[in-house]
C-alpha cells in the first residue's frame, strides 16, 4: 500500500484505543449534562490551539500554562459548559486550577497531564463544589461507550452534538482518529473553534501533532464563521496515546493530516449547521483573487455580511450585496471583470446582469445547503472557501434571552 485510506466509524472521541469518556450533571445547568473528562489510559502527546481574543478565559490560560509545563503531554481533559469561567479575575483562575487539582487526585496522574477548558455565560463565578462532585461521578462513569454523553455535556445553545471518528489505513498500520465538538454562536475563531476535542490512537510526538493540528485548523475550523464574533474560550484539544503503536513519520505524516482533515472538516461543518438560529449550511468561495489571502479576506467578509446573510436566509438573489462587499473587502477586485454565480446560474458577468435568471437562483436557495461562488475579476488564481450559515430571527432571539 502507497496510500492511505480513511473511512468513517463510529465511537466519536473513544473510537482511538485505550481512551474513555463520561458525559454527567453537575447542577451548572439547570438541567441536563453540564460537565465531561476525556482520559487516555497513558499519558499522551498533547497539543492546543487557542482564542486569539485578549479578553482569554481562565481555562485558556492554565491550559497553555500546563502543556508548557508537560513539555506538550497529557492525561486528561476536564470540560464544563453554562459557565465560561471568563471575565473571573483572580476566583476565576482559582477555580479553574481546583477543577485541575481535583481530576489530578481522582484520577491519581500528575496535575500537571490535566487540560481545562469551559463554555458557556461570561463573568459568571464557576461553582467549584458542583463542578467537584461532578469530576466524582464523572470518574466512576468512565466508559469508551459515554462518548455522546460527552458530546452533549458540552452543548450551550447547540441544536445537537456533534462527534465523528475516522479509521486511517496506512502502509505503516491502521489508527482511528476521533472527536467531538461544540459550536453554536460566537463562531469566528481565528484559531480554533468555540470547543474542540479530538483523539487518536496514533503514535506522534507533541511537536508534529501541534504542526499537523495548526495545519488542518486553518482551513477547517479556521474556515467557518456563524456570526464573526471571537470568543474568550476558544480551544482545540488534540491528544495522541499511540496505543495503535502506528508511528507517524516523515513519510506517514501526510497520511495523518489527510485523515484529521476529513475529520475536521465534518465537524467544522456541522458547527456550522447547528449555528444559532441557522437554517441553511452555506458554502463561501471566491477565485480570482491575487492571492489566497485575499481570496480569503473577502470570503470572510461575505460570511459575515448580515446583508449577504439575510438574504440568503430569505432565498432573495441579491447579487448586488456579494459585488458591494467584494469592493469593500480591501483586496485588489475589478468589477468589469468580475463574476456571481449562486448555486450553478451566473447572475453577473463581465459588467452583464442576468435579471431573467434570479428565479432560478431564488428555487435553488430553498435548499438547505448552498453554495455562491464569487470571482473577483484580477486574472489570478487566488482561491479560498468560507462555511457560514444565514441569520434568521431566531439568533436574535437566542441572543436577546441568552442570560435569562
Amino acid at each position: 500500500m502507497t496510500t492511505s485510506t480513511v473511512v468513517s466509524v463510529d465511537g466519536g472521541i473513544t473510537a482511538p484505543r485505550s481512551f474513555r469518556t463520561a458525559g454527567v450533571a453537575c447542577g451548572l445547568k439547570p438541567s441536563g449534562l453540564d460537565l465531561a473528562l476525556i482520559v487516555s489510559d497513558d499519558v499522551a502527546s498533547a497539543a492546543g490551539i487557542f482564542t486569539t481574543n485578549l479578553a482569554v478565559a481562565a481555562p485558556v490560560v492554565l491550559s497553555r500554562e500546563q502543556l508548557r509545563r508537560s513539555n506538550g503531554r497529557a492525561t486528561v481533559i476536564v470540560v464544563n459548559s453554562k459557565c465560561a469561567n471568563a471575565c473571573t479575575g483572580d476566583a476565576g483562575m482559582l477555580a479553574a486550577r481546583e477543577m485541575v487539582a481535583t481530576t489530578a487526585h481522582r484520577l491519581e496522574c500528575d496535575p500537571k497531564h490535566v487540560l481545562v477548558a469551559s463554555t458557556g455565560v461570561i463573568g459568571m463565578h464557576l461553582d467549584t463544589y458542583k463542578v467537584a462532585c461532578g469530576i466524582d461521578e464523572a470518574v466512576r462513569s468512565l466508559s469508551r461507550d459515554a462518548h455522546l454523553s460527552a458530546a452533549k455535556a458540552i452543548m450551550t445553545t447547540d441544536t445537537s452534538p456533534k462527534e465523528a471518528a475516522v479509521r486511517v489505513a496506512t502502509p505503516a498500520g491502521i489508527y482511528t482518529i476521533g472527536g467531538m465538538v461544540k459550536g453554536a454562536g460566537m463562531i469566528e475563531p481565528l484559531m480554533a473553534t468555540m470547543l474542540g476535542f479530538l483523539t487518536t490512537d496514533a503514535a506522534i510526538d507533541p511537536v508534529t501533532l501541534h504542526r499537523a493540528l495548526v495545519e488542518v485548523a486553518d482551513d477547517t475550523f479556521n474556515a467557518i464563521t456563524v456570526d464573526g464574533e471571537c470568543s474568550t474560550n476558544d480551544t482545540v484539544f488534540m491528544l495522541a496515546n499511540g496505543a495503535s503503536n502506528v508511528p507517524i513519520d516523515t513519510a506517514s505524516y501526510p497520511f495523518f493530516v489527510a485523515g484529521l482533515r476529513e475529520l475536521c472538516s465534518g465537524l467544522a461543518q456541522e458547527i456550522v449547521r447547528g449555528g444559532e438560529g441557522a437554517t441553511k449550511l452555506i458554502t463561501v468561495r471566491v477565485t480570482g483573487a491575487r492571492s489566497n489571502n485575499e481570496a480569503k479576506q473577502a470570503a470572510r467578509l461575505m460570511a459575515n455580511s448580515p446583508l449577504v446573510k439575510t438574504a440568503l436566509h430569505g432565498g432573495d438573489p441579491n447579487w448586488g450585496r456579494l459585488v458591494a462587499v467584494a469592493g469593500r473587502a480591501g483586496v485588489a477586485f475589478d468589477l468589469t471583470r468580475a463574476r456571481v454565480e449562486i448555486g450553478p446560474t451566473v447572475l453577473f458577468s463581465d459588467s452583464t446582469v442576468f435579471a431573467d435568471r434570479e428565479p432560478a437562483a431564488a428555487e435553488y436557495l430553498q435548499g438547505r445547503e448552498v453554495e455562491i461562488t464569487v470571482n473577483l475579476g484580477t486574472g489570478s488564481n487566488g482561491t479560498a472557501m468560507i462555511w457560514t450559515c444565514d441569520f434568521s430571527a431566531e439568533y436574535v432571539h437566542i441572543n436577546a434571552d441568552y442570560r435569562t
